[in-house]
């Protein structure tokens, strides 16, 4: 029975729904039936609204445009109107500007026609004037004797006088100058170098005597059939003259460095009494090695000396080897000293760099010491030496301009050019042959007899003067002076000489009666 009464249950459970669900469904489609038509009329009426709407802003917008254009035309209408005023007032401008180009012109012409009135009367009385010069210079050619030309060649060649005049004593003026301001400071400065620097000179020959402690001596030396003998030479590259002079012998060479080698050798083979070709073939390599030594020793002390540092050591090798080097009987290593320490001193006194001007003077002659195993100068020589082992650009310009070979351009080259000049001009600083100090007084001689109006020419006090007698009829006092400079011009770019030359011209006039 239970089961009964829960089908009653669910059967009128869903009947009592599916009632509500159509209750439901009724009430729902009423109500949306509702709204619908509510919300027609509302926009039924809305659309009335922005219809109304639409009008009165359309008639505003009428009434807006309607003004808008009024006021533009009007504002047209002003502008073509003051257009119109400003075109009237540059029209009547103009009229006054044309006018006023008008009188201009007017004006223009009468001056032309006044300038032309002027230059026909220039012209006629230019004409006038011609007339005049004409007549003046025709009077002038009477009364002087000279014709137009020759009057201008006279006073060209008494204007060209007057010139050379001029210019003489003006140079003679500058030069009378400079010299007295030149000398001055030159003085001072060369005067307090050479006396803070006090070296020695001897003369080197090209021998060397080695002292014998008996005259058997000799006979062990020379060796059976000479054999002693040609080793030494054969070894050392040295001639060895034995003669009658007593317990000596001579060593000859022009090589310094073989001699000294030979002389030590031979000095130690007397010394130890030993002498065969073994024997000497030993101690001259022994001393060989010495000289070396010695050399890289005179080098060192010469770095040392001059407070020159941070030398390559192949070229403090060199500065030693120019121990055994002499330049006209002056030792080459001492020569260089004194450079250094003379344009060390001499920059001191100008304020120059004095570290750099030892150095260059310590350097300059350099190529000195491989002169004979190279070609080329001394010069060219030093300069390639001292590129290869890195020397400073002002050092090797000073070693290439210190004979004047370029042109000197930083003050250390001329320091250096100067301190070599005093180095080799002091009083038996050097030697020179009799050949060639007799070619160079020629040579002199000849520069100055080369000149035209020269009567005759003396070289003098050595080569350190030549004195210059000119005809006094071909050569006045102005030209005197200008023919001095040409001579020293001349003997500066053709004559190598040490220190300088002075250059004495004279001009004497005499005159010689005889009373009878």
């Amino acid at each position: 029975m239970n089961w009964i009464a829960i089908v009653i249950c669910i059967v009128v459970a869903v009947v009592v729904g599916v009632i509500a669900f159509f209750l439901g469904v009724t009430y729902r489609r009423k109500v949306a039936e509702a709204e619908i038509m509510s919300a027609e009329d509302e926009a039924k009426r809305l659309i009335s609204d922005a219809i109304k709407t639409a009008e009165s802003k359309k008639k505003e917008a009428l009434v807006e445009a309607k003004d808008e254009i009024y006021k533009m035309r009007s504002d047209a209408e002003k502008e073509i109107k003051d257009r119109r005023s400003e075109v009237q007032r540059q029209e009547r401008r103009i009229n006054q500007k044309e006018e006023n180009l008008d009188r201009k012109l007017e004006n223009f012409e009468k001056k032309e026609d006044a300038l032309q009135r002027k230059i026909q009367d220039a012209a006629q009385r230019l004409e006038e004037a011609e007339e005049v010069k004409k007549r003046q210079f025709d009077m002038l050619e009477k009364i002087s004797g000279f014709t137009i030309d020759q009057a201008k060649d006279y006073l060209l060649k008494n204007l060209e006088d007057e010139l050379v005049h001029e210019k003489a004593v003006r140079i003679d003026n500058m030069e009378t100058q400079l010299k007295d301001e030149a000398d001055q400071k030159a003085r001072e400065i060369v005067s307090l170098a050479i006396q803070r620097c006090a070296a020695e000179h001897v003369s080197e020959a090209t021998v060397s005597v080695v002292p014998l402690p008996n005259d058997e001596m000799k006979g062990r030396i020379i060796g059976r059939e000479g054999r002693n003998i040609r080793a030494l030479e054969t070894l050392t590259g040295v001639d060895l003259i034995i003669d009658d002079t007593p317990e000596a012998i001579t060593l000859s060479s022009f090589d310094p460095v073989r001699r000294e080698i030979a002389r030590l050798s031979l000095e130690k083979l007397i010394t130890d009494g030993r002498i065969h070709p073994t024997r000497i073939e030993e101690m001259v390599e022994k001393s060989r090695k010495e000289v070396e030594a010695k050399i890289k020793r005179d080098g060192e002390r010469a770095v040392m000396e001059t407070g020159v540092h941070g030398i390559h050591p192949e070229l403090v090798r060199l500065l030693g080897r120019m121990r055994y080097r002499t330049s006209y009987g002056q030792n080459v290593l001492d020569h260089s000293i004194e450079v250094a320490y003379i344009a060390g001193m001499m920059a001191a006194e100008l304020g120059a760099d004095v570290n750099t001007a030892r150095r260059a003077g310590l350097l300059h002659d350099i190529g000195k010491a491989l002169n004979h195993e190279m070609e080329g100068s001394h010069v060219d020589i030093g300069v390639d030496v001292a590129k290869k082992y890195k020397e400073n650009h002002e050092v090797i310009h000073a070693i290439a301009a210190h004979h004047g070979d370029v042109e000197a351009k930083t003050i250390v080259a001329c320091l250096v050019q100067a301190a070599d000049a005093i180095s080799a001009a002091r009083p038996g600083a050097r030697r020179e042959n009799l050949e060639n100090y007799i070619k160079r007084l020629e040579k002199l001689e000849e520069i100055a007899s080369s000149f035209n109006g020269v009567e005759k020419s003396f070289a003098i006090q050595a080569g350190r003067e030549v004195r210059i007698m000119v005809k006094p009829e071909h050569v006045n006092d102005d030209q005197m002076v200008l023919m001095a400079r040409e001579i020293v011009k001349k003997i500066e770019a053709e004559l190598e000489y040490p220190g300088q030359i002075k250059v004495n011209v004279i001009r004497e006039n005499r005159a010689i009666e005889y009373a009878k």
